[in-house]
């Protein structure tokens, strides 16, 4: 990537997707959604940052990012489970089947992190021992690697809500799921996990952690939906330097929306206080991370788009032909 020029396009942020022409919009954290009479689904990736159940900061290019980086591992496996992906008509654009959501977010973790209030590494230093229906050990550090990954799965809050974490237990109990349908969801997920890792270990990345979306389609499939080992939806961090710095007491290098997290973290209590204004530098800082994140996993450079046409403005004129 070419960062002067980068930076000479700092302005070209998609913060809102609303296109007045397609029907049925929904605004969800960082997505707009469109649903077709046809049963399909428009879904167009915002630049918008969220965290801690709030919208932070728009970073430059990084609905694009997720998009294309999601399509990467979509492809990559797809063996594995089906997936909602129909066509790609936008950089930030997935066209996909429309699906019932499962109420439930499925979150792998396979080391002690995190940051948010649900995180395991949250919990475990206020000394909760017992979580998600596991019980972890003793004596564990920040940022350990656990014994084996864990699935610490949380109800699905509405925009402006919060999670909350789940047993399998209470998820099949309460009826939110069957437990055929937990079965497939902690097959899919533990297998997706697994080649998640693999492949990103062949890039010098460790996939920490990462949350999946599934719903069912008009047959009652369990389909893969949302987005897949992004940056937004996954924790990396550079194998090269783990270790050391693990040893040192140190946080391990990311790829992370962390780094805006940290920042906002580090200087309130982001669920109650007011946001801090984040430094330009720092936005700017955190849309190359996302690229070169992009870049590393999946070997592919990163084209900047054309600097005289706004993104929403070639957002609609890809999508013209759904108006």
């Amino acid at each position: 990537m070419d960062k002067a020029a980068f930076r000479a396009r700092k302005h070209q942020v998609l913060g809102d997707a609303t296109i007045p022409e397609l029907p049925n919009h929904y605004k969800g954290k960082v997505r707009d959604n469109y649903d077709l009479p046809d049963g399909r689904r428009i879904i167009i990736a915002s630049d918008r940052l969220s965290a801690f159940d709030r919208i932070l900061a728009a970073i430059p290019y990084k609905g694009e990012v997720l998009t294309q980086t999601a399509r990467f591992w979509f492809e990559a496996t797809k063996d594995i489970c089906p997936n909602h992906v129909l066509e790609y008509p936008d950089p930030n654009v997935v066209v996909s089947r429309r699906l019932d959501i499962l109420p439930v977010e499925i979150v792998v973790r396979d080391y002690l992190a995190g940051t948010t209030g649900t995180s395991i590494l949250t919990l475990y230093k206020k000394g909760e021992r017992e979580m998600y229906g596991i019980r972890l050990p003793e004596g564990l550090r920040d940022n350990e690697r656990l014994p084996h990954p864990i699935i610490t799965p949380t109800s699905k809050a509405d925009y402006g809500g919060h999670d909350e974490p789940l047993s399998p237990r209470e998820i099949v109990s309460k009826g939110i799921l069957t437990a055929e349908q937990w079965r497939v969801l902690e097959s899919y997920a533990l297998s997706l996990f697994a080649r998640g890792q693999e492949i990103a270990a062949t890039r010098g990345l460790i996939l920490v952690d990462t949350k999946y979306e599934f719903g069912t389609d008009a047959r009652g499939h369990i389909v893969l939906a949302d987005e897949i080992h992004t940056p937004d939806s996954s924790r990396y961090w550079l194998a090269s330097s783990y270790q050391e710095r693990f040893e040192k007491g140190e946080k391990p290098e990311s790829f992370d929306k962390d780094f805006v997290r940290n920042w906002v973290a580090s200087r309130c209590d982001p669920y109650k206080d007011e946001i801090p204004e984040i430094p330009e530098t720092l936005i700017l800082d955190t849309a190359e991370v996302y690229i070169r994140a992009f870049e590393t996993i999946t070997g592919q450079t990163f084209k900047l788009p054309d600097a005289d046409e706004p993104v929403l403005d070639r957002i609609r004129r890809n999508l013209a032909s759904y108006f």
